[in-house]
């Protein structure tokens, strides 16, 4: 769609496929979940290098994508990219071919599963923003909820951190239905959310409410993921 859009000069359809992708796909979605391994985890935990790999393969198409939109703003980023992408690289943005996205990284399975998570992530932060305006909590980091969830989201969220997606401080996923009261919305089917309070103190450094922190006798005020990120800096 975006290479035909390019062939016609469909600079209008170019202009809002990547803002809606720079808007909801990164900011309102990826940057938002991965900021606290970019600024909290050790440099060199492989959660934050494959976000940082992700980081300058977007920095690489998008610098590409905006250039005949945005000439001046484009060029001054390609001008600062980091200097392990300068060796070969073209000396200016505008000498640049659109990158070529690789077959291998379309997955429609995947595609899918992360569909169904962001339905239930938007359900959380539905609850949880009601929980802000009522003053009950004044951040996401404050809540632990209990998400009572139908069976293909339970199959969707295998493996992933339910408070890493919604950027809570815990919670947990509940098979089945969820008690009279629990929040939902009516375009996601089979996601309630019951709010809760996260139990604990708040690290120093990331935020998080949890009952770990205060138990250190070195750093008392850290969660124990920040005790280590920051001991490997020293």
């Amino acid at each position: 769609m975006f290479r035909v859009a390019v062939e016609d000069f469909d600079f209008h359809k170019i202009a809002t496929e990547l803002h809606n992708f720079c808007a909801v796909d990164l900011s309102a979605f990826y940057f938002d979940i991965r900021k606290d391994a970019i600024y909290c985890d050790a440099p060199r935990d492989m959660r934050r290098r494959a976000a940082r790999t992700v980081m300058a393969e977007l920095f690489s198409f998008l610098t590409a994508w905006l250039a005949p939109i945005t000439c001046f703003t484009a060029e001054e980023a390609w001008l600062l990219r980091p200097a392990d992408v300068t060796d070969g690289a073209a000396e200016s943005v505008h000498l640049r071919l659109y990158p070529a996205i690789p077959n291998t990284w379309l997955d429609e399975a995947l595609g899918g599963k992360w569909k169904t998570v962001r339905a239930l992530r938007r359900v959380v932060t539905g609850a949880l923003e009601l929980e802000r305006a009522e003053k009950r909590i004044g951040s996401s980091l404050q809540a632990a909820p209990h998400v009572h969830v139908a069976v293909e989201y339970l199959a969707a969220m295998k493996d992933l951190d339910l408070a890493e997606i919604c950027i809570t401080s815990g919670g947990d996923l509940v098979a089945g239905e969820a008690p009279a009261g629990a929040f939902g919305l009516a375009d996601v089917a089979g996601v309630a959310v019951v709010p809760a309070l996260a139990k604990g103190e708040k690290c120093a450094r990331c935020w998080q409410v949890l009952e770990e922190v205060g138990k250190s006798a070195r750093h008392p005020l850290i969660c124990q993921r920040c005790e280590g990120a920051v001991e490997s800096l020293s």
